[in-house]
């Protein structure tokens, strides 16, 4: 696995377009890599004033093309070999973790009738979702230490001309404890909750005094 991290141009036509129709950057993501067709996991993090597009991947990414759309000149991106971090998570140890999701559930519907995923909107709600993914993934949320940060709706036609996507993208942040070390590299490397290929499912961690891994 492998994690990349480049900066973006907000100054480019292109970066503002892919920021708010998530479809544009999940081709350019996918093109980064040849050969049989990955689901790699990416998100946009925003920090110190700039924003960054993180890409989570089996393999290395070729970014030429993605510094040429979204990059400001002179950025050459960074990729570093994920498994340290990997070999470092083990049960009991604790983790400052940054996640963004797509929490959802599924509305009553009528007998023999499929129920309508719909978007947790209260912050309560959110909050429930995730504690019951901690479950799921094999981790524990530190009480208090953890809390959603940003909620952004996204709504755009699929490809430019296809069918309409609409969701909302949660980002948390806080403090968790590994509980099965396996199940959490699991949520890890394939990601969590629904939407992945807009930008949704991609948990980093970072130990206190560190950068995110």
């Amino acid at each position: 696995m492998y994690l990349t991290q480049m900066r973006l141009d907000l100054g480019k036509r292109a970066t503002l377009i892919a920021l708010s129709a998530p479809g544009k950057l999940h081709g350019a993501v996918e093109a980064a890599f040849s050969g049989p067709r990955q689901r790699p996991l990416w998100r946009i993090d925003s920090r110190g004033g700039q924003r960054y597009l993180l890409i989570l991947s089996r393999d290395e990414p070729e970014l030429s093309a993605l510094l040429t759309q979204f990059a400001p000149a002179g950025e050459t991106g960074q990729t570093k070999d994920y498994a340290p971090l990997l070999s470092r998570v083990c049960a009991g140890s604790r983790w400052q973790f940054r996640l963004r999701a797509n929490p959802t559930y599924s509305a009553p519907a009528g007998p023999g009738q499929r129920g309508r995923v719909c978007a947790h909107s209260t912050t309560q709600a959110q909050l429930s979702w995730l504690e019951k993914q901690s479950g799921r993934y094999g981790f524990f949320l530190v009480p208090d230490r953890y809390t959603v940060t940003e909620n952004k709706w996204y709504h755009f036609r699929k490809n430019g001309t296809g069918g309409y996507v609409s969701f909302l993208s949660v980002t948390y942040d806080g403090i968790l404890e590994v509980r099965d070390a396996e199940l959490f590299r699991t949520a890890l490397c394939d990601g969590i909750g629904p939407e992945k290929a807009y930008g949704n499912g991609l948990m980093t961690l970072m130990r206190a005094g560190g950068g995110h891994g």
